[in-house]
């Protein structure tokens, strides 16, 4: 049975045959660096946001092919007994740095340089560009909707429309980005994140009548707990509610119909029975523009799902993997519209004496100049193959809160246009 859970042979054929190649000629141990930036941010966006950094850390630490594995890639003629003998000795020796996690990252950011032989970094481009392509993707996402959510929580509740595994990377992603809650449990175990659901129409439909689903989960979960009031009718439903669990409901969730209107009718009606205090809790295929239709409505909490999961509209965050030096040499791509910059960048983001960011200096095979705000943008990841001290997911949720007070207001805005600050490139020598 293959174990999910293990990255191995989450590598391309194209990977093995230059490695194959290389070992048989010996271009597989030249030192080199690859580099991962985004040519453009999807169409829209103003920023991307880094993330799955410190997921993938932990993946590259566990990087193996086991016999199986091996013996499958063998059979199948993918690979010959060289590569084998090297792919089962495997272990990646190399450095590993980047924008830390939660960084704010634009068109030609470098953000993360691989660095090593040529064998050991190029079988990682899969596994890192499948990491950070959707969980950046997300984290852009999700952060849109914090935005637009002005200071209201936000529940990540899209575990049904993504791959299994893919659904605990995006509530990681949508924490790093400023949700409250997830109502995935793995995510909560593997990482922390405070959990939060409640029933699904499901449930009241198992009862004769409305009342007595609302009963059964009162008595269950106490009167801390959020009643789905849209089953049949809101107003009913409301009044059902309050009267099950009294006026000191913590919350009622709608999850259909317009919901400017209905938000305003619920809060009304509740206020009128007395519970002033119960929030209203809104979900219903809700993105960033959703949101911020509702900003002006009595809404206390968001519930978003698809629109999390799927980018909103942007599934990749569009990172690609390039060769940028090979043996302490500037390595070019010159193909129309996919030209790369050679050599290995480092970058600062520079801000004025507010902290506002205003402009992003890249220099290939250099230092960029420090002046008095600039704040360096790249971290040590990996150090000769081992894992260096990260920070924890709650730290770089606070990190990326920082990086979005620090850009311009246009850069927060839904509509399109320009990204949020300009990078400037400097080539090496």
């Amino acid at each position: 049975m293959v174990n999910l859970s293990r990255p191995a042979l989450l590598t391309d054929h194209y990977e093995l045959t230059m490695i194959s190649a290389g070992l048989r000629d010996g271009t597989a141990e030249r030192h080199c660096v690859f580099e991962v930036f985004a040519r453009r941010l999807p169409t829209g966006r103003r920023y991307g946001v880094v993330a799955g950094t410190g997921r993938l850390v932990e993946l590259v630490r566990d990087f193996r092919f086991d016999e199986t594995e091996v013996a499958f890639l063998r059979e199948t003629g993918v690979i010959d007994a060289e590569t084998a003998d090297w792919l089962s000795r495997y272990r990646f020796s190399g450095d590993i740095d980047g924008y830390a996690e939660g960084e704010l990252f634009f068109p030609g950011s470098p953000i993360l340089t691989v660095s090593g032989t040529f064998a050991e970094c190029v079988l990682l481009e899969t596994l890192i560009l499948s990491v950070l392509n959707y969980d950046s993707a997300v984290a852009a996402a999700a952060a849109r909707m914090v935005t637009a959510a002005r200071g209201r929580t936000l529940i990540e509740m899209g575990s049904r429309r993504v791959h299994e595994e893919a659904a605990v990377a995006a509530a990681r992603a949508a924490y790093l980005a400023g949700f409250g809650y997830t109502s995935n449990l793995a995510a909560g175990q593997r990482y922390g994140i405070p959990t939060a659901g409640t029933a699904a129409h499901a449930f009241t439909l198992l009862y004769e009548d409305e009342k007595a689903a609302f009963a059964a989960q009162v008595a269950a979960q106490g009167k801390n707990t959020t009643l789905l009031v849209d089953t049949y009718d809101i107003s009913q439903g409301i009044r059902n509610a309050i009267e099950v669990a009294g006026p000191d409901l913590r919350a009622v969730r709608i999850d259909s119909g317009d919901l400017s209107v209905l938000a305003h009718q619920s809060r009304e009606l509740l206020d009128s029975l007395g519970a002033t205090e119960t929030k209203i809790i809104v979900s219903g295929d809700l993105d960033e523009y959703a949101i911020a239709a509702l900003a002006a409505e009595p809404v206390d909490m968001y519930g978003a799902g698809t629109a999390v999961g799927t980018g909103s509209g942007a599934p990749t965050a569009g990172l690609v993997y390039k060769l940028v030096e090979v043996d302490g040499r500037p390595v070019v791509k010159r193909s129309e519209n996919k030209a790369t910059v050679g050599g290995r960048k480092l970058a600062v983001r520079r801000h004025k004496p507010t902290g506002t960011a205003t402009e992003e200096i890249v220099v290939s095979q250099g230092m960029p100049e420090q002046l008095p705000h600039d704040r360096a943008l790249q971290q040590s990841y990996v150090v000769g193959g081992e894992p260096a001290a990260l920070p924890t997911l709650v730290e770089s949720r606070e990190h990326l809160r920082q990086c979005l007070i620090s850009i311009p207001w246009e850069g927060l805005k839904l509509s399109g246009g320009d990204p949020a600050i300009p990078v400037t490139i400097v080539p090496a020598g």
